[in-house]
């Protein structure tokens, strides 16, 4: 894990015209191309990703033959919110399994949509794992293991063939071989890698062609097709990534602990860790690298970050602001 001297300043917390708060970190820019434009901080060393690795994950159990498309694709890769449309998408992939929510692996949880878990409260309903923010990802894992006649109890193990088959999925991808494994917030395997081994991944999967003659790029651009055709899967109403992809047309999955990836339309990308694992500026920041690699209007990024959760309220009115440090 880098130190604080291999991390420069990203983002800013102002209150009243006072930096009240700073957010260092680590951030890489490739163009369209897939060069590196812009590195700031030490994009060598080895991090989690945590759900930014989602649509890799996602990629591999298409290219296992699992029959994902459309929402359900998209529901693959995506950190939802748990309203009851994600609930009804995740529960059309078990059923094409032939399984149940008790199948999941993943742990119970409230919907992160607040009217959600407030009519479930009412209710005095429970924590499901349906509702659990990786649940998507989950239902996909276990559709891709029904599909190979692999066994769907302990699907999440290490040493399971879904999880050797996403492990060398993420290697090609990356270009990287991976040196750890951890266990995410939802069980599954995570895999530590250096920050621009996901900006090579991101980008490789952003910018695939429906065309190509490669059943993993036909895979990774029918992926971001889905999610650019149904944002409202990858996260839920209002929240940064679904914006992001409504407003801008990009590409974009956060990660937990200050981790976001976003592939702007013309293929330039960026990779970025936060390092105090805070994702209230990942967005922001994400966004202020596309726009000075040239690839996002300026004008549409601020109506965009206009948009977002970065006001700084004293008394009830606006005295500031969470925004990119340059």
């Amino acid at each position: 894990m880098p130190t604080p001297a291999d991390t420069v300043e990203l983002a800013v917390v102002e209150r009243s015209g006072f930096i009240e708060s700073r957010h260092t970190g680590r951030a890489i820019v490739l163009a369209p191309d897939g060069t590196v434009v812009d590195a700031l901080g030490d994009v060598a060393a080895p991090f989690l990703p945590r759900s930014s690795m989602k649509p890799m994950q996602a990629l591999a159990c298409l290219t296992a033959g699992a029959p994902l498309e459309g929402v359900s694709l998209a529901l693959s890769t995506a950190s939802h919110s748990g309203t009851d449309r994600h609930v009804a998408g995740v529960r059309a992939i078990l059923d094409a399994a032939g399984l149940g929510e008790n199948d999941l692996e993943c742990p119970a949880a409230w919907p992160g949509d607040t009217p959600t878990r407030d009519e479930l409260v009412r209710e005095r309903s429970e924590p499901a794992r349906i509702r659990m923010n990786c649940s998507g990802k989950h239902a996909a894992m276990l559709l891709t293991c029904v599909t190979k006649g692999w066994e769907t109890a302990g699907y999440l193990d290490p040493q399971h063939p879904l999880q050797v088959h996403i492990r060398e999925v993420i290697e090609r991808l990356t270009g990287e071989r991976i040196g750890a494994t951890a266990i995410d917030g939802c069980g599954a395997p995570v895999y530590a890698m250096s920050l621009a081994g996901l900006a090579r991944a991101v980008h490789r999967i952003g910018t695939a062609a429906e065309r190509s003659p490669f059943a993993l790029h036909r895979g990774a651009a029918a992926l971001v097709s889905a999610v650019r055709d149904h944002p409202w899967t990858i996260d839920g109403p209002g929240r940064a990534d679904t914006v992001v992809i409504e407003r801008l047309g990009v590409f974009a999955k956060g990660g937990a602990e200050g981790v976001m990836v976003m592939v702007a339309p013309d293929g330039t990308t960026v990779a970025l860790k936060i390092a105090d694992g805070s994702g209230r500026a990942a967005t922001a920041v994400a966004l202020r690298l596309l726009e000075r690699a040239g690839a996002l209007d300026p004008g549409e990024v601020a109506n965009t970050l206009r948009a977002l959760p970065l006001t700084v309220f004293g008394g009830g009115r606006d005295v500031g602001s969470i925004r990119a440090s340059f």
